[in-house]
């Protein structure tokens, strides 16, 4: 029992503590009630921003290739690909201070975590320098909040591992507000960089409301992520301002423009 290490984090009335062994794995997690409260952040050069996207199954190389190239022109934080297209992306950014990300247990999060850990691994091996996580969402619903904090802390020692960002994907639009913040202090302390709205492929995407209680619950350690639902220069400030230190968009070159588009993925 020495060697164990408990951490609690607290905000928007609940609390939830993991416990560790002296390896830095899970033991457990729980949440519960409390009361208290926390921050906010933000302001633009919104192409720095963005991490320009393209996770659609039917991406061809030729698409992939335009991507880099526009990403290399406009500066964007990171291209954000799936993980078949990493090899290819890390050989076109190489030295262009454009970043690599791609995406683990994507998009359901029903996947082991070793299966996620494997794909964390290999992507990283592939020249990934952020990963962009899915949590179980099903085992958040469930109350098993052990199980969702040892996912997201076995890639985030990956993550450490091979010097990569981890982006834990909450799915805000399929939670409760009390599992948005559950979610988030979770990741928090199991880990992650970032926590990050959403997949872009359920039902809705990000909400200035779900930043804005994010980054509240994160305070300004963690980056809090915005993805789906960025679709005009407008969105995008409204983010930042709610909290956003990354923005994700498949639009991105638009949104700078000042263009508003139907779909950001």
């Amino acid at each position: 029992m020495k060697n164990e290490n408990l951490k609690t984090e607290t905000a928007e009335g609940l609390v939830v503590s993991i416990r560790f062994n002296e390896m830095g794995e899970v033991l457990s997690a729980g949440a519960g009630k409390q009361d208290q409260k926390t921050t906010k952040s933000g302001q633009p050069d919104l192409a720095s921003y963005i991490d320009h996207t393209l996770l659609k199954q039917d991406a061809t190389t030729e698409q992939i290739i335009q991507l880099c190239n526009e990403a290399k022109q406009y500066h964007f934080a990171s291209v954000c690909v799936n993980p078949t297209h990493v090899s290819l992306c890390a050989e076109l950014l190489r030295n262009t201070g454009v970043k690599v990300c791609t995406v683990v247990g994507f998009p359901l999060g029903a996947t082991t975590t070793e299966t996620k850990v494997f794909e964390t691994y290999e992507a990283i091996q592939n020249g990934a320098d952020e990963i962009d996580m899915v949590i179980n969402i099903g085992a958040l619903k469930s109350g098993d909040y052990t199980l969702v904090a040892r996912d997201i802390n076995e890639i985030a020692f990956a993550c450490q591992e091979g010097d990569a960002l981890l982006k834990v994907i909450i799915e805000t639009c399929l939670l409760t507000d009390e599992e948005k913040v559950i979610a988030s202090l979770l990741a928090k302390e199991a880990g992650a960089d970032y926590v990050k709205t959403s997949t872009g492929f359920s039902t809705a995407g990000a909400t200035v409301e779900d930043v804005a209680l994010m980054r509240k619950v994160v305070g300004p350690e963690l980056g809090v992520k915005a993805a789906g639902g960025v679709r005009s220069r407008e969105d995008a400030l409204k983010m930042i301002e709610a909290g956003a230190t990354r923005l994700g968009a498949s639009a991105g070159i638009k949104i700078i423009a000042g263009e508003t588009v139907k779909s950001d993925y």
